[in-house]
């Protein structure tokens, strides 16, 4: 006989199911804030900020860091205790024009075409279809920025020939190549296209108080930057600030005063932008990399151009270590720190001023072109002591220069050095002679046939790649 009696509901039914509900509602009150902050500390980090100081003729012996003995430069000594500094960097070229362009496309100056300093007028300039660090950085989300010399178009600031706006800047400020009338109270500089007209002040200062206002009112604080502070210092014509000056006061020649004030003023210049980063709160995740486009001009013993190789043969324009080495320090806190790299080291892994174009990206986590040649390589890995893998290697060729020395190429310590023509030839160890004093290629003839069969082809597949179609103009 089938059970008749009714169920009776439980009382407490209905708060067990509301006690429940309002537990449920707890947790995800309690517990959501705490998944998200998981999801956002499981965030990559926030891509780093880059500042590419670029000094102009500076040389490699010209710092205190460096060794100078006597000129003051405070405030990149104190940089260097903060970064690792390179003693065998180099510039991608003896002559600017082509150095930065270099550095801005991390290809060689006669594949990229600009294989020569650029005369005021001239149809040469970096071509558009270069693809640039600014203009693949600003595509990642970047923002871009330039103060001071360009120098990488005849045709400055006309519609003719691409513009740093042309090259991925959102914001520039610049010469067309240096400060006129020098480096006191320039009248040629251009903002986004505009003549700015008569400034009063110098150069290095001046150049360096707008990256500061540019940090601190154009940039976007949400997004990272990529800024280039590329100053006249220590180039003709000179001209120093007297109070960088008094330090020098004791030295008997102004030419002398002259050059180690414009150094310090140079010193200066960097010191304000790196208070600039620190104050606003962004030292740790900036990627600060410091350098020359070249070494020193003049003679070294003639009107103001005192600047010192430390030694090493040559100077601008040459292919000698003089005219190529030059000073080099990289600080980025936070990569330090998650790679446990000491500040304050010192690298002896050669590196070029063409590396920086896929070191910046590396860094931004961004690509490399694939369509192109890149003779630049990411020197990251020397920043930890490690030898970098290249598959071109370190090769110069200046148009402007001394005939028995227009081309170059570095294999490990070996150095060949040869004429236009690459018929005539020089080999140096720059391991045991770095000052290239002692001519090794009737001595070590199977290393000079080595050398010599790889510049030449190395040479060969640089100029056919590089073509431009533009006339030389002397």
């Amino acid at each position: 006989m089938a059970d008749t009696r009714q169920v009776r509901a439980n009382p407490f039914n209905h708060l067990r199911r509301a006690l429940e509900q309002l537990l449920l509602i707890l947790a995800v009150l309690v517990w959501a804030p705490l998944a998200c902050g998981k999801a956002r500390a499981a965030e990559p980090p926030r891509r780093p900020n880059v500042v590419v100081f670029l000094a102009d003729d500076l040389g490699w012996g010209d710092l205190g860091c460096y060794g100078n003995p006597r000129i003051q430069t405070p405030n990149l000594d104190a940089f260097a205790r903060e970064s690792v500094r390179f003693t065998q960097c180099y510039a991608a070229c003896g002559v600017c024009s082509p150095s930065r362009a270099a550095l801005l496309t991390g290809r060689t100056p006669y594949r990229n075409g600009v294989w020569r300093w650029i005369p005021a007028g001239s149809d040469l300039h970096l071509r558009e279809s270069e693809a640039t660090l600014p203009e693949i950085l600003r595509r990642e989300g970047y923002q871009t920025a330039h103060v001071g010399k360009w120098h990488l178009s005849g045709k400055f600031n006309s519609a003719d020939q691409p513009q740093p706006s042309d090259h991925g800047y959102d914001y520039w400020f610049a010469t067309a190549n240096n400060a006129i009338p020098s480096h006191k109270n320039p009248v040629n500089f251009v903002r986004n296209g505009t003549p700015v007209g008569p400034l009063q002040g110098f150069s290095g200062p001046l150049v360096a108080r707008e990256a500061v206002h540019w940090l601190d009112v154009e940039r976007d604080p949400d997004r990272p930057f990529f800024l280039a502070v590329w100053p006249h210092e220590p180039h003709m014509p000179i001209d120093s600030d007297p109070r960088f000056m008094a330090p020098y006061a004791d030295i008997e020649e102004e030419g002398i005063r002259q050059h180690h004030g414009n150094v310090t003023q140079l010193d200066y210049a960097f010191g304000m932008v790196m208070e600039a980063l620190k104050k606003e709160g962004l030292t740790e995740n900036t990627l600060v990399i410091f350098t020359s486009d070249n070494g020193p001009a003049g003679r070294g013993d003639t009107d103001r151009r005192r600047v010192s190789t430390g030694g090493l043969r040559g100077r601008k324009p040459s292919n000698y270590e003089g005219g190529i080495r030059v000073p080099g320090m990289v600080r980025w806190p936070r990569y330090f720190a998650r790679h446990h790299i000491a500040a304050g080291t010192e690298s002896d892994v050669p590196i070029i001023g063409s590396d920086i174009f896929a070191t910046v990206l590396q860094a931004a986590d961004a690509p490399l072109p694939r369509d192109r040649t890149l003779d630049g390589v990411s020197f990251l890995p020397a920043l930890k002591g490690k030898r970098l893998r290249r598959s071109q290697p370190l090769f110069w060729r200046t148009h402007n220069g001394p005939a028995e020395c227009k081309a170059a190429l570095r294999l490990g310590h070996w150095k060949i050095i040869a004429d236009d023509g690459l018929t005539r030839f020089q080999l140096y160890d720059l391991d045991r002679d770095p000052f290239e004093r002692i001519d090794l290629a009737t001595q070590k003839p199977r290393v000079l046939r080595r050398m010599v069969k790889r510049l030449r082809a190395h040479d060969a597949a640089v100029k056919a790649e590089g073509g431009t179609g533009q006339t030389p103009e002397e």
